[in-house]
């Protein structure tokens, strides 16, 4: 029998929490770890929301809400609107199943869990087995976002103002002092064959989790690690990503991409994935030495998801 191989991803955002549903199809080729995004997670009517995390876990489950692309399926609403009649903050919505979630999240963590293990317990409550869900950390990390209208955390960015201000810089608060998860650590140290950095947005959704102190040596130093665009024919695939870049003065293109995370990350990526659309730009890459993929990247049911994590996995057997 052969056995299964030892692979990371890094999900941040909907593209990240879509290939990890895909991971989950294939168990029994893959052994994942899927690390997660801490820098959205906030406290919110008393409770610790983690989006990212959330997203990935709901994706898995197959409990997501495909149209908003987060939240969870067949959700109601009757919390938050007794909340508006109590006249009480409501500007980030939480359905009353969300909140169910977080609720136990927060009898978790009160209960003196870690944070790693509520995740791996709500993971089991919603019915996932075979699958490691890890937040990127244990310490507490949070985006923050200077813009022309001051200083904003993401949820005020993000969901607050619509992504509208002008992004100056970015700021990870914690990071310098965090440490990687040490379910991360112990995946690592037993053996990895490839990291995977998800289609998630750069800038929002993986470098709070490649800020952490250590983290960047740690994957880099274990397996060859690849990279899936985000970008597709000249537009992000959903988020402000392509908004991000014309702030900073780039073309939202998937070739822009690979040389912008070559800027902050140099000598990390080992294999970039490019959608099928982007021919002519793997082109390039491959005309000045780097190692491509060109494949369908392109997520819209499940079908897909497992399609694309099947062709990552092959692709990883070529580098074992």
């Amino acid at each position: 029998m052969t056995p299964r191989l030892r692979t990371v991803l890094l999900a941040g955002g909907g593209g990240g929490a879509r290939l990890a549903r895909g991971f989950y199809g294939l168990v029994s080729e893959a052994n994942t770890l899927v690390l997660t995004n801490p820098g959205d997670d906030f406290e919110h009517l008393g409770l610790l929301v983690c989006p990212d995390t959330d997203s990935v876990l709901y994706a898995v489950a197959d409990a997501i809400d495909a149209k908003r692309g987060w939240g969870r399926e067949s959700e109601s609403w009757s919390v938050l609107a007794e909340i508006e009649r109590l006249g009480g903050a409501t500007w980030f919505q939480l359905g009353d199943r969300d909140i169910a979630l977080h609720l136990l999240r927060r009898v978790g963590l009160d209960a003196g869990q870690s944070l790693a293990c509520v995740t791996a317990d709500l993971a089991e409550r919603l019915g996932i087995q075979a699958l490691q869900i890890v937040p990127a950390t244990e310490q507490r990390v949070r985006t923050i976002l200077t813009t022309g209208e001051g200083d904003l955390d993401f949820q005020s960015y993000f969901v607050g103002r619509k992504c509208e201000p002008k992004v100056e810089s970015l700021q990870f608060q914690g990071a310098a002092e965090a440490t990687p998860a040490p379910d991360l650590l112990t995946f690592l140290k037993a053996g990895c064959d490839a990291v995977i950095l998800g289609p998630s947005n750069p800038y929002l959704s993986l470098a709070p989790m490649l800020a952490i102190s250590g983290i960047v040596e740690a994957l880099g130093n274990a397996a060859p690690v690849m990279a899936v665009a985000p970008i597709v024919d000249g537009a992000a695939v959903k988020g402000p990503l392509a908004k991000l870049m014309t702030d900073r003065g780039l073309e939202p293109t998937a070739l822009s991409w690979v040389d912008e995370m070559k800027t902050l990350y140099p000598g990390l990526i080992d294999l970039w994935v490019l959608d099928s659309r982007d021919q002519e730009a793997a082109e390039v890459l491959r005309l000045r030495g780097d190692r491509v993929l060109v494949c369908d990247t392109m997520m819209t049911d499940t079908t897909q998801k497992i399609a694309l994590a099947s062709q990552l996995i092959e692709e990883v057997k070529r580098f074992v």
